[in-house]
């Protein structure tokens, strides 16, 4: 596949929060504004603009974008795909793509967590699903196929295939997936975002070596969670 491409992240909060970031906060003004007029210097204006305050660094801080880089040789290697925890560690029959048992490693994400997605293995896009369905929490185990949920296949250099799944939760009611059949694609690359708490599933080959335990935190893009054969 050649020399591996590292982009450079710059983006420090993410694209898919700006708008939202920008029009909160002049409504949040527009708010304040108006309780000026009604209360003028009073404690209770202020109580008010430092709840305001405080929910709209919240949002910020669910919108914040880290940039990351992954050192070290990626062969063979699988990296958490977002940041969270791991809550699901087990073998389990896959029907509807491979038709086999695979090693099912599941990352939840609270709305605390960056909701940045990235690709877990180097390699080529095959194809791009994407699901409607229930919005179930996402840490139960039918949230992995009754939710709405993305499912991007990749290809690695070697011919190993690799299933992501992103998985809309309760909270969470907007996927989206910047992955392209077709296209080759990078540890290091974002493959999506995931609005407010939600999970992404990696669905890797039975004898793959897992290298994290349950609940152990993840790093999107730095923790490796498994060696695949």
């Amino acid at each position: 596949m050649g020399e591996r491409i590292k982009k450079l992240k710059e983006i420090r909060i993410h694209r898919e929060g700006t708008n939202e970031l920008a029009y909160s906060l002049l409504v949040l003004a527009l708010i304040a504004a108006g309780c000026w007029n009604a209360l003028g210097n009073h404690i209770v204006f202020w109580v008010i603009v430092v709840i305001f305050c405080i929910a709209w660094m919240l949002v910020l801080n669910f919108y914040r974008c880290p940039r990351r880089y992954f050192n070290g040789e990626t062969e063979k290697l699988v990296v958490a795909p977002a940041d969270g925890k791991i809550v699901v560690i087990e073998e389990t029959d896959e029907n509807e793509y491979f038709h086999e048992r695979r090693l099912l490693i599941s990352i939840f994400m609270s709305p605390l967590n960056v909701h940045a997605n990235w690709f877990p293995v180097d390699g080529r896009v095959k194809f791009v699903h994407h699901h409607n369905g229930n919005y179930h929490k996402a840490w139960l185990p039918k949230a992995s196929e009754e939710n709405e949920r993305a499912d991007i296949l990749i290809e690695t250099p070697d011919g190993q295939e690799v299933l992501c799944r992103q998985i809309a939760g309760a909270m969470a009611r907007r996927i989206v997936t910047y992955a392209k059949e077709g296209e080759e694609c990078y540890i290091d690359e974002h493959l999506g975002f995931i609005k407010l708490g939600s999970r992404v599933d990696v669905y890797l080959p039975l004898n793959s070596k897992v290298c994290v335990t349950m609940n152990q935190p993840t790093v999107g893009d730095q923790t490796i969670i498994a060696k695949l054969p």
